[in-house]
């Protein structure tokens, strides 16, 4: 992928799953990388096991706290171009709307929306002085079609692909490319990871993302839709590549679907 040959390419999320598959291919790539997760020792770990990992930097940032990671990597990054931010971090949720709690929400919506949208805002001048760069976000096809037990992921991926359709349209004119992934069942610990309705970890897999294809083909996927300059694209296999075209042009059998599952 010789899009990104060189090229600086910061991304979040990148210490396991989507975001460690997206690394290392970036990393083969020839792209220059800046690493963000919340844990600098497992990012060390990362860029020390990456092709040519003298290239690439550590920058870690709960994202939790949108404001204050921005303003922390404000002062890290400095002047440094940014030619492509991925926006990959993210965490899932598997728990009823009557069970949830609002804190919960609200750090769903943290991390999955308003992260997004801090560090998209930090990069954006620069891109647009510059009329070069590129924007990423790894929504999710929940971002298209809600379904049980994830109300409030659903709710943080529908905006973000809102907000990222908004930011499309500004910048048309401003030689930057803004791309959409949503990824359909993948087989990551995501599920392991996601939120339950107190906030704690679930901890076990998810039968929907076991099934899904690997981290790896999904991070080849994406990659080639970045390096295409795609707008908007689904990556996956089965129902959950099909979900979006069918909630667009058959709806109600979407609905009756998902009230059965």
């Amino acid at each position: 992928m010789t899009y990104f040959q060189g090229k600086t390419v910061w991304l979040t999320g990148a210490s396991s799953g989507i975001g460690l598959a997206m690394a290392q291919q970036l990393a083969e790539a020839g792209a220059h990388l800046i690493l963000t997760s919340r844990r600098a020792e497992v990012l060390e770990q990362v860029r020390s096991e990456l092709a040519h990992p003298e290239r690439h930097q550590v920058l870690a940032l709960d994202l939790s706290q949108p404001e204050a990671a921005a303003a922390e990597a404000k002062t890290a990054l400095g002047d440094q171009v940014i030619d492509v931010l991925i926006n990959n971090a993210g965490v899932s949720q598997r728990s009823l709307i009557l069970d949830t709690d609002m804190h919960v929400y609200r750090q769903l919506m943290e991390i999955d929306y308003f992260g997004v949208i801090a560090l998209t805002k930090l990069v954006l001048p620069r891109m647009i002085e510059r009329r070069s760069g590129h924007i990423v976000t790894v929504s999710s096809v929940a971002g298209k079609v809600g379904t049980k037990l994830r109300s409030g992921y659903n709710g943080a991926k529908f905006g973000v692909i809102g907000f990222m359709d908004s930011l499309r349209a500004e910048t048309a004119a401003s030689g930057l490319v803004v791309t959409s992934i949503l990824p359909g069942f993948i087989n990551t610990q995501v599920a392991h990871n996601s939120l339950t309705g107190d906030g704690s970890a679930l901890g076990k897999p998810d039968p929907d993302n076991a099934g899904g294809i690997s981290a790896e083909e999904c991070a080849r996927q994406s990659l080639k839709a970045i390096a295409a300059q795609k707008a908007e694209v689904v990556v996956g296999s089965g129902l959950s590549k099909l979900a979006p075209f069918l909630q667009r042009f058959a709806p109600g059998l979407v609905r009756r679907m998902i009230a059965k599952r």
